[in-house]
């Protein structure tokens, strides 16, 4: 049942400069979807530790907090870890709250920025809280559109309201997770909030997004789904509304076509371990009901990385055939970290921060096998780097099919936590990648942030063939936030702003177009694919300008794109067309997407 939005008129926020987005606002309370009565899987959880045979954590580092039931004033230490990060959007703050398997009573989590909660267990049922994971907007004045950076993963809950909160907008994942209830996506108040990402996870009841933009949930099982507001896409997901876009604009694949889930650490008895999921094809449902598909690695085969390590140390621990955990921390390379090794996982936890320093990379991968890189975020530096992370180096042809290279909540900013710049933030060269996640930003508020002051051309190149990406976030970049070069490419949801700051119309010009496309596919491509898309446009610099498409693409009986639209937020510039001179344009003042079912 698709909900309306109230006709309140979008506000600006005075916080750290201009507003995230503006968007439309709280949308008016409904009958929820009836839910379909999915049956709460029955995994078996680890035993408990006994008090006479106590576990030795590893040494993770001072920000990696472990839990057990038996742990004293659990809630005293998460209060007093949110108080810290709630409001530290660009502080330097990074955390991980480990919880070890069992049954924990009467907690609220609340998470604020670079915080990730997860749990030990194999399932997410192993863990399970009596109580809440709460993401609200309090900090910013009920508007969700800055509640970026943090997650919860591989957690079941029984939310004390029957409804858990978590009112995010990007690089906010909600992975295996078990709500044992119903998920509000929107904050108290019902304020704005800009859209996030739900994978591999059920939920009992009803999934109630309310003022949300756009969301995109993958290979997960559903009670019922409430509303839409612009863009909601769903692929693989049992329990998912029909597709039905562009009223209600819903979205919806049967399938996923390859899908991955995130590599995560457990705890087997008394051993730490990492499991790294199986490749699925045409995946549905989640991964974890009938105990999960995958193989498992020790963490002494990790190479543990903490605060104080350079470019030098993690290499040379790759170099002796490690693998990488991340700890939480802000870390200054000098000198790209070098993925040459097929198989090599990369696993962060708390939001690492990886910074270059002078202008080199932050991450190369070769083009091998299987490569897993999760969990983590490369912020650029003041010096311009070419490129922030580079997937296989120019000229990769080798096939991956059987074993592709995996990006998974994989983040990239520019400037907002001061000054930073590239030339392009992610090259995907090599062919058969998968990218499931991905949030590449040019700030629009914060530090170091101006139209030449964080500089950066492009978000991501790809140039491989047959690379699918799900859940596919890049804003505000200079010129193209995405150019796609390779054959047989696939983007199953994609949302996007081009940049705010654009100083005046010919700051954008592009030969004889006004504007570079939010997503363009190179002229000489014969094959791609792409469902649920969105472009919006706020010019508030110079509100005259004239964007002449969100989408560019050769037409041909090899090209298709399913529900794409672009929406000009509070008529501040505006859109000619939808895609290539079809569709559109927007309408003045009025905050109301452009839609086109079907191209060409």
């Amino acid at each position: 049942m698709r909900v309306p939005p109230t006709g309140d008129s979008p506000r600006r926020s005075t916080r750290s400069g201009p507003s995230r987005r503006t968007l439309l606002a709280a949308a008016a309370a409904a009958a929820a979807v009836p839910a379909t009565g999915l049956a709460v899987s029955q995994a078996t959880a680890a035993p408990p530790r006994s008090a006479d045979r106590p576990l030795a954590d590893p040494d993770l580092g001072p920000n990696v907090i472990f839990f057990d039931p038996s742990t004293p004033d659990i809630q005293g230490r998460l209060d007093q870890i949110f108080r810290r990060q709630e409001s530290a959007q660009f502080g330097t703050g990074r955390y991980a709250l480990l919880f070890k398997p069992g049954t924990y009573n009467g907690l609220n989590a609340q998470l604020g920025f670079y915080t990730s909660v997860l749990g030990l267990g194999l399932s997410p049922d192993d863990t399970h809280i009596n109580g809440d994971v709460t993401v609200d907007a309090g900090w910013f004045d009920g508007n969700a559109t800055q509640n970026f950076w943090r997650s919860a993963e591989n957690l079941s809950l029984s939310p004390v309201s029957g409804t858990n909160r978590f009112a995010v907008s990007q690089a906010a994942p909600f992975r295996r997770m078990h709500v044992r209830g119903n998920l509000n996506l929107a904050p108290s108040g019902y304020g704005w909030a800009s859209g996030g990402y739900i994978a591999d996870s059920r939920v009992d009841g009803t999934v109630q997004p309310y003022s949300q933009q756009q969301w995109y949930t993958r290979d997960s099982s559903i009670g019922g789904w409430l509303n839409a507001v612009w863009n909601m896409v769903f692929s693989g997901v049992e329990g998912a509304p029909g597709q039905s876009f562009p009223d209600p604009p819903y979205t919806t694949l049967d399938t996923t076509p390859i899908s991955r889930e995130k590599p995560f650490l457990y705890l087997d008895g008394a051993e730490y371990r990492v499991f790294l999921p199986a490749l699925r094809r045409n995946a549905r449902g989640t991964t974890w009901g009938g105990g999960p598909q995958g193989e498992s690695l020790p963490l002494s085969d990790f190479h543990v990385v903490k605060e104080g390590a350079t470019a030098a140390s993690i290499n040379a621990a790759l170099r002796e055939g490690k693998h990488l955990l991340l700890t939480p921390g802000i870390y200054h390379v000098d000198a790209p970290i070098v993925i040459d090794r097929a198989d090599t996982v990369v696993l962060g936890i708390g939001y690492p921060t990886i910074i270059p320093d002078g202008g080199v990379r932050a991450m190369t991968v070769a083009d091998v096998d299987g490569v897993r890189l999760a969990g983590f975020l490369l912020d650029a530096g003041p010096e311009n780097s070419d490129v922030l992370l580079e997937v296989g180096p120019e000229g990769s042809s080798a096939g991956h099919e059987g074993n592709p290279t995996t990006l998974q909540d994989v983040f990239i900013r520019i400037g907002g936590a001061g000054p930073g710049k590239a030339t392009t933030c992610m090259v995907i060269n090599s062919r058969h990648v998968l990218v499931d996640h991905t949030w590449v930003w040019r700030a629009d508020h914060g530090d170091g942030v101006g139209w030449e002051t964080n500089r950066c051309d492009y978000g991501v190149v790809v140039n491989g063939d047959d690379v699918l990406i799900t859940g596919l976030f890049v804003e505000h970049f200079n010129k193209y936030d995405v150019r796609w070069n390779g054959e047989r490419g696939r983007t199953v949801f994609f949302q996007n702003e081009k940049a705010y700051d654009a100083p005046n119309q010919a700051a954008i010009q592009n030969g004889d177009l006004r504007g570079y496309a939010a997503y363009k596919v190179a002229d000489d491509v014969g094959e791609h694919e792409g469902w649920g898309m969105g472009s919006y446009c706020y010019y508030n610099v110079d509100p005259t300008i004239v964007q002449e498409h969100g989408f560019a693409t050769p037409t041909g009986p090899g090209i298709r794109f399913h529900h794409i639209m672009v929406v000009s937020l509070g008529g501040q510039g505006q859109y000619a067309h939808v895609v290539n001179d079809h569709g559109g344009p927007t309408s003045g003042t009025d905050t109301i997407p452009a839609k086109v079912v079907a191209y060409p």
